[in-house]
């Protein structure tokens, strides 16, 4: 169980009016130095612990990494391979096992230091030591025999690998950055070792990547072996989270003036008490198509790149909500409930991206039809099953979750105002009516033909000159 915040008190009989007064005097400057830039490595918050499969989605199922779990039985088979993938790893790093140790041991105070009190209180240094050493070695190893397809040398099983790698990305299971940049800097494989990172990062982001030349790790500081880079990530699932993310952008916010125009022009008046509070009046995709929003894959794979758009001209009735490209598989649902756990992280703040995001989505997903059109629009990658356990999981990841009310307000904002332009939901199911297969086309202009061909015999019988 964790420990209580450091600044928390108990009202009873115990504690005397002197004694409250004293621990409120500089309570607050105690809660600032609580939030910390990084926030340190602990167990999932109490809010999601009671979720009934809490094993299956925060608890290592095949490799215990660090030391909150490192007693797991069905653990205890995977400590023979990282001993193995240690062995592999001193020896290309052209160092001696006692040099990358005390790389370790000379920085354990401050390694210590980013666990939760609770992970180490039971630890002695040395202990501490020896477990982050032979942790970080084992991973740095496996990581790069995973990207260079390498893992078979080690006679480990498929359903083992999918497992670890699942378990490398758990926030209960995480390894300080620290200990990797220490170890790595220490390597003659340094860079191979950064790329391997890089690609295996890349792989769990879960969207397509964009074809193209992968971006290049950067450069060692020339500080000397040993050195901590603050700059570095707390670990891999907030680079894994800062790489999902992407750069902030003010997409959802920047509007073409011609675009804005046309807006203004056609925009009919909304509901003002439902615009003050915020609401939505659409609850999922298959509502948004027949107001004439369709949906489009967005130019990169980041979770911020969502915006709505519409064309100008004749069809500026119908609008298309830009998504990022997202593979479901059996890892989604773990990777998502940790990066949102966290998120969720008392000492660590942050603008909720991930959260924000599944929110979002959560509130286009009701049914398997929605699932189907982002599918149809090459958005959603079903590698999971049927469209129905897609929507299921959704719900379940979105459930009591609180976003970010400032994440794609913009996007929100102009997504409600088209649903609500009668003229363009009218236009919009005029248009799929009628034009929504090559048959009704044919028949629409068919109509038109016949028209056009009776108006001119109409014409013609009037105005021809009579006979003689």
């Amino acid at each position: 169980m964790n420990e209580a915040p450091f600044w928390s008190i108990t009202i009873d009989d115990k504690l005397s009016s002197e004694e409250l007064f004293k621990h409120i005097k500089g309570a607050k400057e105690r809660l600032a130095q609580f939030q910390r830039p990084k926030p340190k490595i602990q167990r999932v918050p109490y809010t999601l612990r009671d979720h009934k499969k809490f094993e299956k989605y925060y608890e290592p199922r095949a490799v215990a990494i660090g030391p909150f779990h490192h007693d797991k039985p069905r653990c205890q088979l995977a400590e023979n391979f990282k001993l193995a993938m240690a062995e592999k790893f001193i020896e290309d790093s052209g160092r001696q096992v006692e040099y990358l140790h005390k790389i370790i041991e000379d920085n354990i105070n401050t390694l210590k230091d980013c666990y939760d009190e609770e992970a180490t209180r039971y630890y002695t240094d040395e202990a501490l030591t020896n477990l982050l050493f032979l942790d970080g070695c084992s991973t740095l190893q496996f990581i790069y025999s995973f990207v260079n397809n390498q893992l078979a040398n080690f006679m480990i099983k498929r359903d083992q690998v999918a497992f670890a790698e699942q378990d490398l990305f758990l926030l209960e299971n995480q390894l300080p950055y620290q200990v990797l940049k220490l170890l790595m800097s220490a390597s003659a494989k340094e860079m191979d070792l950064k790329s391997a990172i890089d690609g295996f990062v890349g792989r769990n982001i879960m969207a397509e990547e964009k074809k193209g030349k992968r971006d290049e790790p950067k450069k060692c500081s020339q500080q000397g072996y040993g050195v901590i880079d603050k700059e570095e990530p707390t670990h891999l699932l907030e680079l894994l989270r800062t790489k999902m993310l992407g750069p902030k952008s003010n997409n959802s916010t920047e509007t073409h003036l011609l675009e804005l125009l046309w807006t203004k022009m056609l925009r009919c008046k909304c509901d003002n008490s439902t615009e003050k509070k915020g609401q939505q009046s659409f609850r999922n995709i298959q509502e948004l198509k027949a107001a004439g929003i369709h949906l489009r894959r967005s130019k990169t794979g980041t979770l911020r790149d969502i915006s709505f758009t519409h064309p100008l001209g004749l069809l500026g009735f119908q609008g298309f909500l830009n998504l990022p490209p997202l593979s479901v598989d059996d890892s989604m649902g773990p990777k998502f409930l940790n990066l949102i756990a966290y998120e969720m992280c008392p000492d660590f703040q942050n603008d909720s991206g991930v959260t924000s995001y599944i929110c979002f989505l959560d509130s286009l997903i009701d049914h398997a039809d929605d699932v189907k059109q982002l599918r149809k629009a090459h958005i959603l990658h079903n590698l999971l099953g049927s469209d129905e356990e897609v929507a299921k999981l959704f719900n379940k990841i979105g459930t009591d979750l609180v976003p970010n009310s400032e994440t794609y307000h913009g996007v929100k904002d102009k997504l409600e105002k088209h649903y609500k332009n009668m003229w363009k939901t009218w236009m919009a199911q005029f248009c799929h009516d009628h034009f929504s297969s090559p048959w009704t086309i044919l028949a629409f202009l068919g109509v038109l033909a016949a028209l056009g061909l009776s108006g001119i015999q109409t014409w013609y019988t009037v105005n021809s000159p009579s006979s003689s």
